[in-house]
């Protein structure tokens, strides 16, 4: 009897519905017996030769419908008053234990099915999916970019909190693209003859092919990360925490150096994930992409590759988002166009990069047969990765790569020239962000590849920083960088001393001018972009200024020679920015998403966007410091430097070979020339256009002031 009552307790304490519900059957079971026998033992008229079967069949339909009791009873009122009570007791007590606990149970056994739902608790059938673990500002782009892979994908999310609230974010987002395409998709079909325009609209329409869960929970958890079925997913993705609460209020400390230097939750859950993922039945060649913003972080997560990542099983790649954003700002300050080029090919939509796995033994040779028999993509290189060699292309899709087509032979010539040398710059940076370390080391490499050979004193790039004194002071006046010429004590409020330095700089050099206009990702929720929108409307009232003086001496200001970089953490911010006519915003936290989204789908490719971002570093020769010209990055060259005669109006895949052929050949004894490969180009207005589709269907004329996009080693 206590062994009977004990196991009675502990399942009570575990399964209580479920032994509320066994024990409303049991009664119910009994009660049906106890009122067949009852209607069965009375015998009333019409009962007599009623067996114990249809007594029971006739309880339990008198229980449910009371009207049902004249089956048992033809007339209650020559019947008895025992009779009648004794049915009416079977009717009320059945009703109530049967009809009303039962629908009561199984109406709370809905909401609970429900609630449980909502919250996560149920497990997932689902594979092939892509996994979100935590939420940052950078987590909607990654599930928007999916909408441009043309297929069908699934996302389930795992945060902690805030899930309606991301519901709600995810949605606008994905509304807000498919509108926007979809209005843009008809604006160029109306441009096109009106069978040609229905077929464009009907084959490019953006679908909302992406179906996502979210679920709170914790991503610790290793049964919510199994319910969740990341051992069968794609491509799992661990995001860091944002810095700004949803409160609006730092997580930081103001003070840095009481800012922690690490970040555990995202160590804590690759390792959890790295367990799961390489396990013998988890799904084979996923994606493990991680964002680390410290070196702690990044020293953590090595260890963990080195012992948990499997061949053929897991393969984990951390991204290094202080490092990416750095390199990003310091290429599109000195070279504004690529902020173009890269919105779109770091991305599904329209032309991107791909790669095969494919190892070459000549890589020069290779091009050159590629392009002799291929018009649909663009080959650029060979890298290894992970001890496997793959190349890499530029294509509007996977499939363009292996197209052949017969090319007309052409006799289509350029004539490259041999000296060219990238232009001086000066850079103006304006304010700071938690990347500021980053993006000097990017214009350090730059300086060290293109610094002029034969005058160390005639620098190709010249800095000035205007910022708050207690940034500066923190910066050691950024004196560790030599290029770094001048920096100015002001902070948002010194309008008068940011303009007279802007203007003074713009007034006295010759060489076109960049202003990087950085927003602070450690500022509360409510001042977010806030002083970077005050520092565009300053600059642009010295823009202004220029113009109106220009005309008062019957000259034009030539506007192009200054080129306003503007980054801005929160996309909501886009449109105010755009309303000055600023062409280069640089939304960051986007850059981040697109290439994660990428790198899900397939991890080899941040090996070739690590390449293409990172300037070549010095190395010491003979106690010398001297640039090493063996990786290729992507450059913005200006026609009228580039070339000795403007090339002659003609098809995309010429203009390829052309150039690739002529620096080709003259790189043999020029060092100032490498390989080319040509992939689009850019005009002064910021029209772009890069190559994808047929290339021999594409019509290319340049004009002096465009800028070519080029993929180069120098």
């Amino acid at each position: 009897m206590n062994k009977l009552r004990e196991k009675l307790s502990i399942q009570l304490a575990k399964n209580p519905g479920r032994i509320v519900l066994i024990g409303i059957l049991f009664f119910n079971i009994a009660w049906f017996i106890i009122g067949a026998l009852i209607i069965s033992a009375l015998s009333l008229n019409g009962t007599e030769h009623m067996n114990f079967i249809e007594a029971a069949y006739h309880t339990i339909t008198m229980i449910l419908d009371a009207g049902c009791i004249e089956a048992v009873v033809a007339d209650l009122g020559t019947s008895g008053v025992a009779i009648a009570i004794a049915c009416l007791v079977i009717i009320v007590i059945g009703m109530i234990t049967f009809t009303g606990a039962v629908i009561g149970y199984v109406t709370n056994f809905i909401s609970d099915f429900i609630a449980n739902a909502n919250t996560g608790a149920r497990k997932l059938y689902i594979s092939d999916h892509t996994v979100i673990l935590n939420w940052n500002t950078r987590a909607s782009e990654i599930i928007n970019d999916l909408l441009f892979t043309r297929k069908k994908e699934k996302v389930v999310v795992l945060v902690s909190s805030r899930k309606e609230e991301i519901k709600k974010e995810i949605e606008e987002r994905l509304s807000g693209t498919t509108a926007k395409e979809n209005a843009d998709l008809r604006k160029r079909a109306k441009e096109m003859p009106f069978f040609k325009g229905l077929f464009y609209k009907i084959n490019n329409k953006i679908r909302r092919t992406v179906t996502y869960i979210v679920r709170e929970g914790d991503v610790f958890s290793l049964k919510q990360l199994q319910d969740i079925q990341v051992e069968k997913a794609k491509a799992v993705i661990i995001l860091g925490n944002d810095k700004i609460n949803s409160a609006g209020m730092k997580n930081l400390s103001d003070d840095p150096e009481e800012r922690p230097s690490g970040n555990s939750q995202t160590v804590k859950t690759l390792m959890q994930v790295a367990d799961i993922t390489a396990a013998a039945d988890s799904a084979d060649k996923q994606n493990i992409i991680v964002e680390v913003t410290d070196a702690w972080t990044q020293d953590i997560i090595d260890k963990i590759i080195r012992s948990k990542e499997v061949e053929g099983k897991c393969n984990i790649v951390p991204i290094c988002v202080n490092q990416i954003l750095g390199q990003i700002l310091s290429q599109f300050t000195l070279m504004p166009e690529l902020n173009l080029v890269y919105r779109d090919m770091f991305s599904n939509k329209g032309t991107s990069f791909y790669n095969e796995k494919r190892k070459v033994d000549d890589e020069e040779e290779y091009i050159a047969q590629y392009l002799s028999n291929h018009c649909n993509a663009i080959p650029m290189g060979m890298l290894e990765t992970d001890g496997e060699m793959y190349f890499y292309y530029t294509a509007d899709s996977e499939d363009c790569i292996n197209k052949t087509t017969e090319i007309a032979r052409t006799d289509y010539r350029v004539k490259m020239n041999r000296d060219f040398w990238l232009d001086k710059k000066n850079v103006i940076v304006l304010g700071h962000n938690s990347d500021c370390d980053e993006i000097m080391k990017g214009f350090a490499a730059f300086r060290c590849e293109w610094n002029y050979p034969d005058d160390v004193d005639d620098e190709i790039l010249r800095v000035t920083v205007i910022d708050d004194k207690e940034h500066l002071d923190k910066m050691n006046h950024y004196r560790q960088y030599p290029f770094v010429a001048e920096t100015v004590v002001a902070d948002i409020y010194d309008r008068e001393k940011i303009y007279e330095t802007i203007n003074r700089v713009i007034t006295y050099s010759d060489e076109d001018t960049s202003i990087l206009i950085l927003s602070d990702d450690n500022a509360k929720n409510e001042d977010i972009d806030a002083n970077a929108l005050a520092n565009l409307i300053y600059v642009q009232d010295i823009i202004n200024d220029k113009k109106k003086e220009a005309e008062k001496r019957g000259e034009v200001f030539d506007t192009g020679s200054i080129d306003v970089v503007v980054e801005i953490v929160d996309p909501k911010h886009h449109d105010i920015v755009n309303s000055y006519d600023i062409n280069n915003v640089v939304i960051s936290n986007r850059y981040i998403s697109k290439m994660i989204t990428q790198i899900g789908e397939k991890a080899s490719i941040y090996e070739f966007y690590n390449d293409i971002l990172t300037y070549d570093v010095d190395v010491d020769i003979d106690g010398e410091e001297e640039a090493e010209f063996e990786n290729k990055e992507v450059y913005a060259k200006k026609v009228s430097t580039l070339f000795t005669e403007l090339p002659a109006p003609c098809k995309a895949d010429e203009l390829v070979r052309a150039v690739y052929h002529a620096s080709l050949d003259e790189s043999r004894d020029c060092v100032n020339l490498s390989p080319t490969i040509v992939i689009g180009y850019v005009r002064r207005n910021g029209e772009m256009m890069i190559f994808g589709g047929d290339l021999s269907h594409v019509d290319v004329k340049l004009r002096e002031d465009d800028r070519l996009i080029v993929y180069c080693a120098h």
